[in-house]
């Protein structure tokens, strides 16, 4: 990440799972005189469990500044399901476009164990903003 802009952060472990991210704007990627601000977060989920687990899908609720919430869903994330065995992490960067110069996301990864049982691992809230934008 650069130093150039502050990054927000944000954790969360369910059951074992550790999601920890960090995100901050990307000026390169956005168009403010159009109603564009793009974010960038990198993700790094790490199995602090004793068991090994995999991720299948993923929840996103976006809010803009507006209060338009947007949700998305999915299989992977960045085109992979990663197998994580106890020990192991798995790290990705994606980005966010809004249509306001703050908003925040959360939401959670759909995981299942080694035994097939499934259960929901969640990414805390986190902010998305412009630095220097008025709230």
């Amino acid at each position: 990440m650069s130093d150039d802009y502050p990054v927000m952060t944000s954790e969360a472990c369910t059951r074992g799972v550790r999601v920890h991210v960090a995100a901050r704007y990307s000026p390169a990627h956005s168009a403010p005189s159009q109603s564009h601000w793009f974010f960038l977060y990198t993700i790094r989920i790490e199995n602090e469990g004793d068991e090994g687990v995999q991720l299948l899908g993923r929840h996103w609720v976006i809010t803009d500044a507006s209060g338009e919430v947007e949700e998305v869903r999915g299989p992977g994330v960045v085109g992979a399901q990663p197998r994580l065995s106890p020990g192991q992490s798995f790290e990705y960067t994606s980005g966010c476009p809004l249509k306001t110069p703050f908003g925040s996301m959360r939401g959670s990864y759909e995981m299942v164990t080694a035994d097939g049982e499934k259960f929901d691992a969640e990414v805390a809230l986190f902010e998305l903003s412009q630095p220097h934008a008025i709230h």
